[in-house]
């Protein structure tokens, strides 16, 4: 059983960085996609970046593409969000997941989930 655990949520005033981290256990680092989705309240769940199991490709969404930047550390089984120039709209929780087979950004793709940890973004 593939277990997911985030950290590193906090809140931050707007133009402010935070790093988030996801812990995963259960599995080995093998073949798997890992992905950040984030939901903010009263909003559907979106994704926000994915990256390959090698790590040699990453994606993004357009809101915070140039802005937010996905990594993995295989070595530790943990995936990373580190994000910059953050904005209220970025607000939110932030969630990471995990799947087997080809990275999307569509969380009905995802089968392993965390349980979140909050962003906040304040003015």
């Amino acid at each position: 059983q593939v277990q997911l655990v985030e950290s590193g949520g906090g809140q931050v005033q707007a133009g402010g960085s935070l790093r988030l981290s996801c812990a995963a256990s259960g599995y080995s680092a093998g073949p798997y996609c890992m992905a950040w989705f984030r939901q903010a309240l009263g909003k559907e769940r979106e994704g926000v970046a994915a990256i390959r199991p090698n790590g040699a490709s990453t994606y993004y969404s357009d809101s915070v593409k140039g802005r937010f930047t996905i990594s993995r550390d295989n070595t530790k089984n943990t995936l990373y969000l580190q994000m910059n120039s953050l904005q209220p709209e970025d607000t939110a929780m932030y969630y990471c997941a995990a799947r087997r087979g080809a990275c999307t950004l569509d969380p009905e793709d995802f089968d392993y989930w965390g349980q979140g940890t909050q962003v906040t973004v304040s003015s």
